[in-house]
């Protein structure tokens, strides 16, 4: 790290892992909150953002590899107050690039400034390359990082192209400096090649299995799969397979990052999987494209025998089947997959019908963009979550259970 300031021992400092976060999408940092507690981290705060926590490296890598729902870690590298452009050029030469990057590296800087003195980011980010560029002379700069936030169509950043993403934020002239120790988003977890129309980010499908309160061990279908991204997160969560076991992360690529460390997890994430799962995933849609998609994609992620694939319409779709209880977890076209209104709210209206015909041992997860449409369900229903997609706000609901069929 750098320099301690001269009233605080420099042991002091070094003996402390840096600040570190896991970014989380609206929403959802609760459950990320309880994730990283089950992976043996601890939270030291929990924000509306995400929630930090204590950036060891073998934390940072940890996190990384085994979070299904967080969508980026970062790392803090520096904070202080700059209310002019030569101060922040100033501070940003103290900042300790070196533990981030080397020379002949690239770095791309995201800036977002608000109520700030300093409002103009393409002039922050040219005073903090200026500071990079001074401390390590071999850096280059590439062009600005667009602050996507969770959005993955302006995701430029690929850990294996060796860019190094940093993040510049200035809050009431608060500037903090972070280094991303992801890489790509964490919900690229490297399987989902296909996709179907409107499909639901994996992070989200991670989210809405949790959310929804599957416990795992129990049937679970999706009628309406599309991609299959519900049904291929199941799996992979049955079976404990860590969704970054098979990318490459940012921070390993850190000068002075021990190699051992990320062995090391990822050799007990190899050992700790399952070998199958302990009830049936059924994945189902009208659509072929649909069904060949989930299938690649199964393949790809290396869970395909766990899944039950079935080339049906919703109508056809019989609960009792698969089992006398279990979770219908699914996100049901609304709009942007059908234009014509007076379709989707049939739809809509059969899988109620579908979930009623299973009887009280079945539960509903449900991505719901629209209350009207929700009601088009006939079932009680739990708020459990809200977020987005997209830009659009949508609500995970839950169906209450017990049930009495009407």
């Amino acid at each position: 790290m750098a320099s301690a300031p001269r009233s605080e021992p420099r042991a002091s400092r070094e003996a402390s892992p840096p600040d570190a976060f896991a970014i989380a999408a609206p929403g959802l940092a609760p459950l990320v909150a309880r994730e990283l507690e089950t992976l043996g981290v601890s939270p030291l705060a929990v924000e509306p953002a995400g929630v930090a926590f204590a950036g060891s490296p073998e934390a940072i890598f940890r996190v990384n590899c085994w979070s299904r729902l967080a969508s980026r870690v970062i790392v803090r590298l520096a904070a202080f107050e700059a209310r002019d452009f030569a101060t922040l050029e100033k501070q940003a030469q103290r900042v300790p690039w070196e533990l981030v990057l080397a020379n002949g590296e690239t770095a791309a800087l995201s800036v977002t400034c608000r109520k700030s003195r300093l409002y103009h980011s393409d002039a922050v980010a040219e005073r903090v390359a200026r500071g990079i560029t001074r401390r390590l002379a071999g850096v280059r700069i590439a062009d600005a990082a667009p602050d996507d936030g969770d959005d993955e169509a302006s995701e430029p950043i690929d850990a294996s192209a060796r860019v190094q993403r940093v993040l510049v934020r200035f809050d009431r002239d608060h500037c903090t400096i972070s280094a991303d120790a992801s890489g790509a988003l964490l919900h690229r977890r490297g399987w989902r090649l296909d996709t179907g129309k409107a499909p639901l980010r994996e992070t989200l499908a991670a989210a809405l299995l949790v959310a929804s309160g599957w416990p795992g061990d129990v049937p679970l279908m999706d009628p309406m799969c599309g991609a299959g991204t519900i049904a291929i997160e199941a799996a992979l969560r049955a079976r404990n397979i860590a969704p970054g076991l098979a990318r490459d992360f940012s921070c390993e690529a850190w000068p002075g990052a021990d190699a051992r460390v990320a062995a090391t997890v990822r050799d007990e994430a190899r050992k700790a999987i399952r070998p199958a799962t302990a009830a049936p995933i059924v994945a189902a849609d009208r659509d072929a494209g649909a069904i060949v998609a989930t299938t690649t994609n199964a393949e790809r992620a290396g869970v395909l025998a766990d899944l039950t694939i079935v080339h049906q319409s919703l109508s056809l779709t019989a609960l009792a089947a698969v089992g006398a209880h279990g979770w219908l977890v699914t996100n049901p076209p609304y709009g942007i997959r059908t234009g014509d209104p007076a379709t989707i709210a049939a739809l809509w209206g059969r899988l109620g019908a579908v979930l009623r015909a299973g009887g009280p041992g079945w539960t509903l997860g449900a991505v719901v963009p629209d209350p009207a449409l929700a009601r088009e369900l006939r079932l009680p229903l739990d708020r459990v979550l809200a977020t987005n997609t997209g830009g659009r706000a949508i609500t995970f609901v839950r169906s209450r259970t017990p049930r009495s069929t009407p």
